[in-house]
C-alpha cells in the first residue's frame, strides 16, 4: 500500500504478514468456479481486517480514528482533582494522547493474527445468511465466534506498556493517581479497543458490500456483486 512508505520495519512486516493472509484464505484461487458462499464470506472478512488493521496501524490512524472517544479522564478515574490537576497543561494533554494511541496500536498488532487465523479456519455453517445479510453480518459472526479472544490477546500488553509508561508525563499520570489499579485500567482499555477493532472491521465489511466491484476482487464481485 503506497501509503505506507514511512511505516517502522515492524509495521511493514506486519501488514506483510496481514496480505498473506489473502492467499491463505484462498487456496487454488485461480480455479474461481470452484468456489462458493464461504469462500466469499472468508475472503470478505480477510479484506475487511486487513484493511481496517492497516488504517488503525498507521501513523496517527488509531487516533485519529477511534480512541479519541474512548474518554481518557473517565478511563482513569478522577481520584479528586488529581488528574485534572495534572491535566492542565496541552503538552501534558498531547503527550497523554499519544501515548494512549501507542498503546492502541500495539494491542491492534496483538490482535490482527488471531483475527486472520481465525478466517482462515473458522467454521461457516449457513453462508447464504452472511451473503444475505446486513451491511457487517460477518463481521458479527467472526466477533461471536472469537468472543473475547481479542482482549486477552491485548490485555497483558496494554498492561506492560501503562506500567512502564516511557514519557514521564504519562508516567507522572500513572503513579500521581493513589489507587488507581492498572490491570483494571488494562482491562478496561482492552476491551474498548476490541470494540473499535471489530467497530472498523465491520465499517470495511459495508463498504464492500456496497460496492464489491471496487475490490477488483473476481470471488467478491462473484459472491456480493449479484443482488442476492
Amino acid at each position: 500500500m503506497n501509503e505506507f512508505v514511512e511505516i517502522k520495519p515492524g509495521r511493514r512486516a506486519f501488514l506483510v504478514g496481514l496480505s498473506a493472509t489473502t492467499l491463505l484464505a484462498l487456496p487454488g484461487c485461480a480455479t474461481l468456479p470452484g468456489f462458493g458462499f464461504t469462500d466469499g464470506i472468508r475472503r470478505l472478512l480477510t479484506l475487511s481486517s486487513e484493511r481496517a488493521f492497516a488504517r488503525l496501524t498507521a501513523d496517527g490512524g488509531f487516533w485519529d480514528d477511534q480512541v479519541a472517544q474512548i474518554g481518557l479522564a473517565n478511563l482513569l478515574g478522577t481520584r479528586g482533582n488529581v488528574l485534572s490537576s495534572i491535566l492542565t497543561s496541552s503538552l501534558f494533554k498531547s503527550r497523554l494522547k499519544d501515548a494512549f494511541a501507542d498503546v492502541a496500536i500495539e494491542g491492534a498488532y496483538r490482535a490482527a493474527p488471531v483475527v486472520a487465523d481465525a478466517v482462515r479456519v473458522i467454521g461457516i455453517e449457513n453462508a447464504v445468511a452472511l451473503v444475505r445479510g446486513g451491511p457487517t453480518a460477518a463481521t458479527g459472526f467472526l466477533r461471536n465466534e472469537l468472543s473475547g479472544q481479542l482482549v486477552e490477546v491485548m490485555v497483558p500488553e496494554i498492561g506492560d506498556a501503562l506500567r512502564v509508561a516511557q514519557d514521564p508525563l504519562v508516567a507522572q499520570a500513572l503513579s500521581a493517581l493513589t489507587g488507581v489499579n492498572v490491570a483494571q485500567v488494562a482491562n478496561t482499555f482492552g476491551t474498548r479497543v476490541n470494540d473499535v477493532i471489530w467497530t472498523e472491521i465491520g465499517r470495511e465489511e459495508a463498504l464492500i458490500r456496497e460496492n464489491p466491484r471496487s475490490t477488483n476482487d473476481p470471488l467478491i464481485i462473484g459472491v456480493f456483486g449479484t443482488g442476492l
